[in-house]
């Protein structure tokens, strides 16, 4: 490994412990960081910690291992990445239920734009399936999930997918990037409307983009009946992004008749995560902690949380 790879990942490394939903703080083992492109990120720019996209991989107990993998993108309006409350919490939530959580470091603004996002969620969702067998994982059981810009993020995941490159040199490029699921909460996605959340347009973006390409990434409009099984959770009180941007997206999942589960929960502001909120800058909201149960019940409905299942 580079002392540049090193650099970028040893951060992500120190994260040993997290509390969730209230319960007590449990240490667990290190998780294992990798590069997302091993040889560099198409469209690097450079070869600092910036310019690396990474993975790190949350493994549940194997006793309680159920197969299914869910890659998270935390939020940050594409400028930053809060790893701690949208990442690292969420994984450990997420290995409570069986479920190895793989948390995207994505590429920001303003050093990047679209589609280097795109490219690496993409990429990401790849990289579990394609290496399922190597991390005892079912190829048909990968989701998505992402919060604020990550929900941006993720639902274009669920929307702007792949099948693969058949004839790639590389293997992990032979296979579909389509999400099996998609988790999306308080998620920025109608960019096209009023209701779109101009930071987070800027940063993926740039200044003034084509009206084309704002709408192409407005993902309400990109649904189809191919569009992987939704849940959605969001808060009426939402003031930064607000909810119309789950009602949209939830209703254009109606339109095609894909299943979706929708919670519009009338108190909370922002950027919650579990429903906990972020120390010392986000208060934590009861009513929003049930989201995490509620979305447990659906993904066992989804068969998620079947061990094994195939």
């Amino acid at each position: 490994m580079s002392r540049t790879v090193a650099r970028c990942l040893s951060p992500v490394l120190t994260i040993l412990a997290v509390t969730i939903s209230g319960s007590a703080v449990v240490k667990a083992a290190e998780p294992e960081v990798i590069p997302l492109w091993p040889k560099g990120a198409p469209g690097a720019l450079g070869t600092e910690a910036v310019d690396i996209p990474t993975l790190t991989i949350f493994k549940p107990d194997p006793a309680k291992a159920t197969g299914s993998a869910i890659v998270i993108c935390p939020g940050g309006g594409y400028g930053f990445l809060a790893v701690e409350h949208e990442g690292a919490e969420v994984a450990k939530w997420l290995n409570s239920l069986g479920i190895t959580g793989v948390m995207l470091k994505y590429r920001l603004a303003p050093k990047y734009h679209h589609p280097a996002m795109m490219n690496d969620v993409n990429r990401a969702i790849r990289t579990v399936r394609a290496r399922a067998s190597e991390w005892g994982l079912d190829p048909k059981r990968v989701g998505v999930l992402g919060f604020s810009a990550g929900g941006h993020l993720a639902s274009t995941a669920a929307t702007h997918y792949d099948a693969g490159k058949a004839d790639a040199e590389d293997p992990i490029e032979r296979v579909s990037s389509r999400p099996d699921r998609a988790i999306l909460v308080y998620p920025v996605i109608a960019l096209a409307t009023p209701f779109g959340h101009t930071g987070s347009l800027n940063n993926l973006l740039g200044k003034n983009p084509p009206k084309e390409l704002v709408e192409s990434l407005s993902n309400e409009t990109q649904v189809t009946k191919d569009t992987p099984p939704t849940f959605l959770a969001h808060t009426n009180a939402d003031a930064g992004v607000p909810a119309e941007n789950s009602l949209l997206f939830a209703l254009a999942l109606r339109k095609h008749k894909v299943p979706v589960e929708l919670h519009l929960f009338e108190k909370g502001v922002h950027g919650l995560g579990l429903g906990s909120g972020w120390a010392g800058r986000i208060p934590p909201e009861p009513s929003f902690e049930a989201w995490p149960g509620l979305c447990a019940t659906w993904l066992k409905n989804q068969g998620f949380l079947d061990k094994n299942a195939k």
